[in-house]
Parts: C-alpha cells; sequence; structure tokens
C-alpha cells in the first residue's frame, strides 16, 4: 500500500504534466515495488499533488523551481536496487512534467520513507507487510 506526494510550486508543472503526474509517479511506484497490475492494487497506490502559492519554495541561491517527491512504503517493500530504480524514473517523470530535461535533475528532491510493519492501518485494522505479499501473490497475472 505505496503513497507518493509530489510538492511543487504552482505553475511548474505544464498543463499535461499536472493532469498526469499522479497516475505517472503511481504507476511508478507501484511498477518498483513489485504490486501486481490489478484494479484493487491500483486503488491502494494513492497519490497527491501539493502545490505552493508564490513565493513559498525558494533556495539560498535563487527562485528555480524545486520538487519534493515523497515515497512512503512498508519497510521492506522495496531493496535497493528498486529504491535506486523508483528514484531515478521518478525523477524522469517529475522533469517530464515540468517540461524541463536531464540537466535540472538535482531540482527533483525523492524521499522513501519506510513504514516499520505493524504501524500502517487501513480499513480499521493493522496492515502487514506478509498480509500485502500474499495478497499480491494471489493476483498476480504474471505468476
Amino acid at each position: 500500500m505505496p503513497m507518493i506526494r509530489l510538492t511543487a510550486p504552482a505553475g511548474a508543472l505544464t498543463e499535461q504534466g499536472r493532469r498526469s503526474i499522479q497516475r505517472d509517479l503511481a504507476a511508478v511506484l507501484l511498477r518498483w515495488e513489485g504490486a501486481p497490475d490489478t484494479a484493487f492494487f491500483r486503488a491502494q497506490a494513492w497519490s497527491y499533488l501539493t502545490e505552493l502559492p508564490e513565493g513559498a519554495q525558494t533556495t539560498a541561491e535563487d527562485d528555480a523551481p524545486r520538487f519534493l517527491a515523497e515515497v512512503t512504503v512498508p519497510q521492506g517493500a522495496l531493496s535497493e536496487r528498486r529504491k535506486a530504480g523508483l528514484v531515478e524514473e521518478a525523477t524522469t517523470a517529475v522533469l517530464a512534467a515540468a517540461g524541463l530535461g536531464p540537466d535540472d535533475a538535482l531540482r527533483v528532491w525523492v524521499l522513501v520513507h519506510e513504514q516499520p510493519d505493524g504501524t500502517w492501518g487501513a480499513g480499521g485494522s493493522v496492515v502487514r507487510y506478509a498480509d500485502l505479499t500474499a495478497l499480491a501473490k494471489g493476483q498476480r497475472t504474471d505468476a
């Protein structure tokens, strides 16, 4: 049950990028997490877009837009290889949504937050990683 939140200055995304970035990032997250491509798991991949008002984001150097993608996954869901792939692909998706190129990659930060087992709840119950793994195995179309 992953979640991703992109924080960006208002107006920093292209019109098309603003329309597609949430689903694009959710798909990236599910792919790297290794979740099956089913309606259930797509519905659990929550994606938020938080747009900051003008002047709310800056650096000590300039006012060029910066982007923060925060990913929350159950602890153990991402190996080091999967984290690296997620960070790379999420960065590429954000750059594309903003109409920027690879030279602007340092403007995108991706923070991966791993939620310890037993500290995630949904539907009124604690959700355990082992339960999600078993559910995923039962829903795989490629298994």
